[in-house]
């Protein structure tokens, strides 16, 4: 039976290369030079410091920018923490790199499939991932057209189709 799975999960080479390549940038640029201004990576969260908060949105727009270029999407990036202080004038941000289908989303891409009865495909949650089987692989490429169609609050990956 066909089957395809559903994820959240940026890829983790382009997202490192980006982390560098923005870091490397604001080594070299003038407006951030003999400041603390960098961005760090330690797994799925990136950090970064800056001396105010203007500086620290430049090395945010920064970060964004390469991103964009290595075509990952920005809405992996879960920026709700609030930047903290370190020591003197520095300033922390921690964002987090969103990774797997939480429970909630999980169920509304059930429940979106569950209501398409005409693609009589059927969806299980496995995890942090969404498996959807069916029995006919232009339903199931129908299913993924419509998923991105109704879902646009977090990039999906579509994996493993099996014929």
């Amino acid at each position: 039976m066909p089957s395809f799975d559903i994820e959240v999960k940026a890829d983790a080479v382009e997202l490192r290369n980006a982390v560098d390549q923005a870091q490397k940038e604001i080594g070299t640029r003038y407006d951030f030079r003999g400041t603390p201004a960098k961005v760090e990576q330690k797994d799925l969260e990136l950090y970064l410091v800056g001396e105010s908060d203007f500086q620290l949105r430049q090395v945010r727009d920064v970060l964004i920018n390469k991103l964009a270029k290595r075509n990952i999407d920005v809405r992996f990036l879960d920026e709700s923490k609030a930047p903290e202080k370190i020591g003197g004038d520095c300033l922390k941000q921690t964002i987090v790199v969103k990774e797997g289908v939480s429970r909630e989303l999980g169920k509304t891409i059930q429940g979106i499939i569950k209501n398409a009865k005409a693609l009589k495909l059927t969806a299980a949650i496995q995890g942090d991932i969404v498996r959807v089987s069916g029995a006919k692989r232009d339903a199931l490429q129908e299913a993924i057209a419509l998923l991105k169609k109704e879902v646009k609050e977090v990039p999906l990956n579509f994996t493993n189709f099996r014929a």
